[in-house]
């Protein structure tokens, strides 16, 4: 007789600063469980750290008498700093990330002329997966699936009938991921795309970011019935060459995002700040006239 498939429950917690949405997977109380996608709280203009947004993951792990056995990254965000780091020395659990980390690494190591002891390997993560890799929270399997195209490093994860997309899709009536940062690959996307809404319809799909339009409530769970009927870049009848065309016009006018080069820095180092210099200080680095 095959083992009962064991489906999560998901508590998410949205970040209004960052727009960023934070997952606990768990099987219920007592239960071991995964966090995907933590925010580091960062005030661009003092340039200091603090951890509201992850000290709420923190109580909720706590109240629960959860376990924490991944603290999972979809991709190198460019949005907001990861609070992986602080979340793995409250709480335990193993840092993870796509394998392909390695190439945006590359990227970025270059483009901000960073310091030459920083290894483009993945090492600062405790483990890199790979694409149709299995891992265990408690008694819930999780399988995943690589997705690049916002980057060329974005995985996605599957626990039972829910899936953690990152960047890939956003709710139905935002669309999709943008595709001009290095390594980002508009035809990629919509293959991406294409293999999650080949899910079931009843897929439970949830989103990484929420902007929601014209005052609508936030929102960050869908189906993969409600993305190919309703998503305004990818509904079902817009071909690759449709969708490639809408997003290389939009991406050419989208500014870039408010925290892309603090995040970059700390996200490719598992949450980590760059090595202190002889001051005692760590200090993270913009590029002048760069891009």
């Amino acid at each position: 007789m095959p083992a009962p498939m064991f489906q999560p429950q998901v508590q998410g917690f949205f970040d209004p600063v960052t727009c960023t949405v934070t997952y606990v997977v768990h099987e219920g109380a007592g239960s071991a469980c995964a966090i995907i996608d933590s925010v580091l709280d960062y005030d661009p203009k003092s340039g200091r750290t603090h951890h509201t947004s992850a000290d709420r993951v923190i109580d909720f792990v706590r109240q629960h008498q959860l376990q924490v056995v991944w603290v999972l990254e979809t991709h190198a965000h460019a949005d907001h700093l990861s609070a992986a780091a602080y979340l793995k020395a409250q709480l335990g659990g193993r840092t993870a990330i796509g394998a392909h980390i390695t190439a945006v690494q590359k990227v970025f190591k270059k483009l901000l002329h960073l310091e030459p002891g920083l290894k483009v390997d993945g090492s600062q993560f405790d483990h890199l997966l790979q694409a149709g890799e299995t891992m265990a929270v408690g008694r819930v399997m999780g399988t995943v699936l690589s997705v690049p195209g916002h980057t060329p490093a974005c995985v996605a994860y599957q626990f039972g009938d829910a899936v953690f997309v990152g960047d890939t899709l956003f709710m139905p009536d935002v669309g999709t991921a943008r595709c001009d940062f290095p390594g980002g690959d508009a035809k990629a996307l919509y293959a991406s795309v294409q293999q999650l809404l080949s899910l079931p319809a009843d897929t439970r799909l949830f989103m990484c970011h929420d902007y929601p339009p014209n005052d609508r409530p936030v929102a960050f769970q869908t189906t993969v019935a409600e993305q190919r009927a309703h998503n305004i870049h990818v509904h079902d009848g817009v071909t690759e060459t449709e969708f490639v065309a809408m997003r290389t016009q939009r991406d050419a006018g989208l500014e870039m995002p408010v925290l892309i080069w603090p995040a970059v820095q700390v996200n490719i180092r598992a949450g980590d700040m760059p090595p202190a210099e002889a001051n005692g200080l760590s200090y993270l680095k913009i590029p002048v006239n760069a891009v």
